[in-house]
């Protein structure tokens, strides 16, 4: 599903190697936690991900695309597949949460009577019915979390990419996004979440990925926040 074989990123001499001969590989439907300081690579693993950001050697492969063989004009096409969340939601103030989760299938063109048919479900699937017309202003930060989770997946991507999306949460809150995380992966979605939060890494016992100074330095199948 994922596949990164000795990337490396660099910025500039100045700088130095945002990332150093990266190699991990992810199966379909797996959880996996990224961990690592401010600093390790971990931003910049993600935009080689999603593509916002090409690397300077080494191979990545994802959903069976090669990315030294992707076209721009194919990029759209692969961000389909893949679902983020942000730390700061990203919604639109003047949507209702209807209407924020809508506008992801209204710009590839999906149909109102496909959209009337299928929010509703993400919604329910993220713990927010009855939410549906409300304003992002009128609802808590854990529940703007969830819409905006519900956005990301209701194109249905076969990856989510989770970026810090509790560092803004009080604990209850980060524990209800982490709940759907979860919820969405026993439905078949790859999730890959980075966070700095040590409760939540240590109480989930998943595959934690640390990486420091831009490189891996630990991958445990029942891991524990190690930095």
């Amino acid at each position: 599903m994922i596949l990164l074989d000795r990337v490396s990123k660099t910025y500039g001499k100045r700088t130095g190697s945002a990332l150093e001969r990266i190699t991990m590989h992810i199966e379909p439907k797996e959880f996996v936690i990224v961990v690592g300081p401010s600093g390790a690579g971990k931003s910049t693993l993600l935009k080689l991900l999603t593509r916002e950001e090409k690397p300077s050697s080494g191979k990545i492969v994802v959903g069976g695309i090669d990315y030294e063989h992707l076209k721009d004009r194919h990029i759209p096409q692969l961000r389909r597949r893949i679902g983020v969340v942000f730390q700061d939601f990203k919604l639109l103030p003047n949507k209702t949460v209807f209407e924020n989760v809508a506008f992801a299938l209204e710009v590839v063109g999906v149909g109102n009577r496909e959209i009337k048919h299928t929010v509703p479900k993400v919604l329910a699937i993220v713990g927010l019915k009855g939410k549906e017309k409300n304003y992002p202003r009128e609802l808590s930060g854990g529940e703007r979390q969830r819409v905006a989770i519900a956005r990301a997946i209701v194109r249905q991507p076969k990856i989510l990419i989770a970026d810090e999306p509790t560092g803004n949460l009080d604990p209850k809150h980060a524990w209800d996004v982490i709940r759907v995380l979860e919820k969405i992966n026993k439905y078949g979605t790859t999730v890959l979440l980075t966070t700095h939060n040590q409760d939540i890494v240590n109480q989930l016992k998943r595959r934690v990925i640390t990486i420091r100074d831009g490189r891996v330095v630990s991958d445990k199948a029942s891991g524990t926040y190690d930095l």
